[in-house]
């Protein structure tokens, strides 16, 4: 098969990956926060994250769901976040504490998060104030290990 589309890469991408030059994620996460560590990784509502305080904040997040709500490596935790600084903090925090993380559209019926939260057996969720209605009447069908909420944060 041609491959066509290498046409359109940018001169210094290469064509083919090494699989195997990391471990997993994490370590492929790691060499990035350290290497690219003074640059910016995100940028939102006029706000700039650098690689360096994205591995900050992770870890401490990956510490919170570790220590703190007790969650164990191989746990499903649901993000219902939309594309909020928070969500890279969630997702990279989620995967160093080896959970398994199931992305959840915050715009979801409470109809349709009980059936992807049941069908994907979620143990946790993490939900951002504004959509917290929406797992609130969802609660009672599905069977979530823990849930917190401080709408006062």
């Amino acid at each position: 098969m041609e491959k066509f589309w290498l046409k359109s890469y940018p001169k210094g991408i290469p064509f083919e990956i090494n699989p195997d030059k990391y471990a997993s994620i994490v370590d492929m996460m790691e060499q990035s926060f350290s290497e690219f560590s003074s640059r910016p990784a995100f940028y939102n509502f006029g706000v700039t994250m650098s690689f360096k305080q994205l591995d900050k904040y992770s870890k401490l997040f990956a510490t919170y769901l570790l220590q703190v709500l007790r969650l164990k490596k191989g746990d499903r935790i649901a993000l219902m976040l939309p594309n909020i600084l928070q969500y890279p903090v969630a997702l990279y925090g989620a995967l160093r504490a080896g959970l398994i993380v199931v992305n959840v559209n915050p715009l979801y019926t409470a109809p349709e998060l009980i059936h992807q939260l049941n069908d994907a057996k979620v143990d946790t969720i993490i939900v951002l104030s504004h959509f917290a209605d929406t797992v609130e009447k969802a609660l009672p069908q599905v069977s979530l290990k823990k849930h917190y909420c401080d709408r006062n944060r």
